[in-house]
C-alpha cells in the first residue's frame, strides 16, 4: 500500500477544488495534495468553447448519473451528469457567467449561515474573474477566470433583444454588475481568447509547477480514514487496484460536488443513520442532513423555425462547418465560440415580488431526444426554468459497495408553486416570439407547438420534456440547525479536520447559474482555512517549547 502526508488533502478537482488548490499552495510552507477520480483535461472539445454539446453525455470526462423517476416528470430517469477530470463540471457546462441576485445569498444568512450576505461575498467573486469588457467597481479586473461578452453574436439575437423590449423588459448591459430586474441582456462567457477558461485552465494550471502541490488524476476516494470523530486522512485506489492511503496533518477538504461529496461522507459513516442503517454501514456521525436538501433548476423549452437568420444549424453541416472550422483556427471566432446561449433574461410572474423565470436564448435548435445533435432545419430555442424552486429532493447511497450508484432524486416539480411558474414562464417566451420585430424571421413554434394552447397541456409538455439545467445544489447544506451539515465555516459538524467546499454547502439555490457562486465560495472558504493556521501553529509552537 502507498501512503503519503500532507497538511491539506482535496477530494475532488472540480471548480472548488482547483480553486483551493492554488490558494492553499500560495503559502510555500504548506503542503497540498489534489485528487481527481478522473483524468487530465486533454480532450480537444473541452477547451472548444462549443465543445460542450459534444461532452455532457460523454463517457470518460462526465459521471453519467440518472435521476429517478417520478410521477411528476412523467417517470423518466433523467440524465444528471456532473464534471469528471480536472476543472468538474467547469469544464463541461455551457460557460455562462452570471451572479446570483443579492437577496439569494442574503438569504443565506437569514437560514442560519452566519457572515453570509451579498456585501461580505462580493469581493470573492470580484476576486475570481477577469473581466476584459472594461473596468466597473463591481467586477474583477485580475482573477484567474477570464469573462468576457459574446463577440459577434448572429443578427436574430439583436432582434430577439428587440422582441424582448417590445414584451416589456428592459435591456441591461451588464447583468452582473447591476440590480437585477425584469430584463434582457447578452450572456457573459468564461472564455480566454478562443479557448474555454475552466477552474483548472485560470487555477489550477499556473500552480501545478509549485513543488508544494501535487496533482493526482484517476485515483478513486473509498472513504474517509478517522480515528474517532476526528479525520485524519482518505483511502483511495487507482485505476489499477492499487490501494492508496493519504494523510493529511491539518484538514481533509471535500470538493467532490453534490452528489460526489455526501456520497463519500455516507460511505464513511456520516449521515442519517436510517440511511445508513440501510446500506449496511455503521453510523460514526449522526447528521441527518446529509444528503438532504437536493435543489436543482429544471428547464423546458420553446422552439421556433426562422429563415434568414444565419443559426447555429446552418453553420454547423457540410461545407459550412468546414468554414467554421477554419474561421476558429484563424481568427477564434465563429460558431465554434458559442456557449450554451447567447442571449438571457429574467421575467416576472404574478407569482413572485421579484424576477423568479430565467431565459437561455440560443441561435440554433437540437434535434429532440438527441443531446448536442442539432437540427438540420434552421432554428431558435428558448430554454425557461424557474429561478427559485420549491422542490426539494435528496442523494443517498444504498448499498457499501464504492462503485454503486447513489439515488438522486430531485424531485422537479412536486411543488404547485414550481409548476405554475413554469407554465407561466413559457407563455411569456412565447410574448417575446411574437412580437412584430422578431415576425419577420419565424416561421412557426416547432415545441412544444400551437396545439400546447392550454396551461394544462402546457404542463403536460413540461412534465415529458423539461430536463436538469446541471444546477445541482444544497446536499451538505450551511448553517446553525440541526439539519445543517457544515457551519459558517464549512467545517463538518460533529467532526474535526473535515470541511466540505463545493455547491453540496449553498443552503438555497441561486436564482441564476450557479457556477459564479462556486468559485465565489471557494474563494471564501480559501480565506478561511488559511486565517487559523497560523494561530493554530503559534499555538503548537508555544506549548513545545513550554
Amino acid at each position: 500500500m502507498k501512503s503519503y502526508t500532507a497538511d491539506y488533502v482535496i477530494v475532488g478537482a472540480g471548480t472548488a477544488g482547483c480553486v483551493l488548490a492554488n490558494r492553499l499552495s500560495e503559502d510555500p510552507a504548506v503542503k497540498v495534495i489534489l485528487v481527481e477520480a478522473g483524468e487530465r483535461d486533454r480532450h480537444p472539445f473541452i477547451h472548444v468553447p462549443a465543445g460542450f454539446v459534444r461532452l455532457l453525455d460523454h463517457p470518460t470526462v462526465t459521471w453519467r448519473y440518472h435521476t429517478e423517476g417520478n410521477a411528476e416528470t412523467s417517470g423518466r430517469e433523467i440524465l444528471f451528469p456532473r464534471g469528471r477530470g480536472l476543472g468538474g463540471s467547469s469544464a463541461i457546462n455551457g460557460l455562462l457567467y452570471v451572479r446570483p441576485f443579492a437577496e439569494d445569498i442574503d438569504t443565506w444568512e437569514q437560514l442560519g449561515a452566519k457572515g453570509w450576505n451579498f456585501e461580505n461575498c462580493l469581493p470573492y467573486y470580484s476576486r475570481s474573474e477577469t473581466w476584459t469588457e472594461g473596468r466597473s467597481p463591481q467586477r474583477g479586473t485580475n482573477g484567474p477566470i477570464q469573462v468576457s461578452r459574446v463577440k459577434n453574436p448572429p443578427e436574430i439575437c439583436a432582434t430577439v433583444v428587440q422582441a424582448a423590449t417590445q414584451a416589456g423588459l428592459d435591456f441591461v448591459d451588464d447583468p452582473n454588475s447591476t440590480t437585477q430586474g425584469p430584463s434582457i441582456w447578452y450572456y457573459q462567457q468564461t472564455r480566454d481568447g478562443r479557448r474555454r477558461s475552466s477552474a483548472a485552465r485560470g487555477y489550477l494550471r499556473p500552480a501545478m509547477a509549485r513543488a508544494n502541490l501535487t496533482v493526482v488524476t484517476g485515483l478513486q476516494v473509498s472513504r474517509l480514514e478517522m480515528n474517532g470523530t476526528q479525520v485524519t486522512g482518505i483511502a483511495a485506489m487507482t485505476s489499477r487496484g492499487i490501494p492508496v492511503q493519504l494523510h493529511a496533518r491539518r484538514e481533509v477538504i471535500l470538493s467532490a460536488g453534490v452528489i460526489g461529496t455526501p456520497r463519500l461522507l455516507e460511505l464513511s459513516g456520516i449521515g442519517d443513520k436510517a440511511v445508513l442503517d440501510n446500506a449496511g454501514i455503521r453510523t460514526r456521525v449522526a447528521l441527518p442532513g446529509v444528503g438532504n436538501n437536493l435543489q436543482d433548476h429544471y428547464v423546458a423549452r420553446l422552439g421556433y423555425r426562422v429563415r434568414g437568420a444565419g443559426t447555429a444549424n446552418e453553420r454547423s453541416h457540410g461545407l459550412a462547418l468546414a468554414r467554421e472550422m477554419l474561421r476558429y483556427v484563424v481568427s477564434g471566432t465563429g460558431v465554434l465560440t458559442y456557449s450554451a446561449a447567447i442571449v438571457g433574461g429574467f421575467a416576472q410572474t404574478r407569482f413572485a415580488a421579484r424576477p423568479d423565470v430565467q431565459f437561455v436564448i440560443a441561435p440554433g435548435s437540437f434535434a429532440a431526444g438527441r443531446i448536442g445533435v442539432l437540427e438540420s432545419e434552421p432554428g431558435v430555442s428558448c430554454g425557461v426554468w424557474q429561478m427559485r424552486p420549491e422542490s426539494r429532493g435528496h442523494v443517498h447511497i444504498t448499498s457499501n459497495k464504492l462503485l454503486a450508484a447513489p439515488t438522486i432524486a430531485p424531485s422537479y416539480l412536486s411543488s404547485e408553486l414550481d409548476r405554475n411558474t413554469m407554465v407561466e414562464g413559457l407563455k411569456i417566451g412565447r410574448q417575446i416570439f411574437s412580437q412584430p420585430g422578431i415576425a419577420k424571421y419565424v416561421v412557426n413554434e416547432t415545441v412544444p407547438g400551437r396545439q400546447a394552447d392550454t396551461d394544462e397541456a402546457l404542463l403536460q409538455y413540461v412534465r415529458q420534456n423539461g430536463s436538469t439545467v446541471y444546477h445541482a445544489v444544497g446536499t451538505c447544506r450551511m448553517g446553525d440547525d440541526e439539519m445543517s451539515v457544515v457551519d459558517a465555516e464549512m467545517r463538518v459538524r460533529g467532526t474535526s479536520g473535515l470541511r466540505i467546499v463545493d455547491g453540496s454547502v449553498m443552503p438555497t439555490i441561486t436564482s441564476t447559474n450557479t457556477n459564479a457562486t462556486v468559485l465565489m465560495l471557494a474563494e471564501r472558504a480559501a480565506d478561511f482555512i488559511r486565517a487559523p493556521a497560523v494561530a493554530s501553529t503559534a499555538i503548537r509552537y508555544s506549548t513545545e517549547t513550554a
